[in-house]
């Protein structure tokens, strides 16, 4: 059996979204000490959607594939879709991630909830918009 999916290996060899939005309504960077990668995330919205999202990640394959994933499912999602998602939801979308290779999915997730945080720092008014009774996203 292969270390790695097929979908693992075409997110990395094919990485979807690279790139930098100028103009970003978000901007989300994580970071792994221990490993090494660091993922920069970029979100335009429009309209309580995420219009368009780019990403930059400095790291092995797995941090590459889960950032391309990650950016694949939140693309074209209305803003609440994209504050669900998990680093779960990311692994799964790759058909799995070895045990320890599930850090890139979590950082994936981390650096959209920190793009969403960066647009809401922004946009206040939003905040209350998607969060729940007690203020939480």
């Amino acid at each position: 059996m292969a270390l790695y999916s097929e979908k693992v290996m075409d997110h990395f060899r094919n990485p979807r979204n690279v790139g930098i939005i100028e103009d970003a309504d978000g901007i989300g960077e994580v970071g792994n000490a221990k490993c090494g990668d660091i993922m920069k995330m970029y979100l335009k919205i429009d309209d309580d959607t995420i219009g368009d999202v780019k990403f930059e990640t400095f790291g092995c394959g797995s941090a590459i594939a889960s950032s391309s994933m990650a950016t694949e499912l939140i693309k074209g999602q209305p803003v609440s879709e994209a504050l669900k998602l998990t680093n779960k939801a990311v692994a799964e979308a790759l058909d799995g991630l070895p045990e320890y290779k599930m850090h890139c999915s979590v950082l994936a997730e981390e650096a959209i909830k920190n793009a969403l945080d960066d647009y809401y720092s922004k946009h206040p008014e939003k905040r209350k918009e998607h969060s729940d009774e007690s203020g939480k996203l």
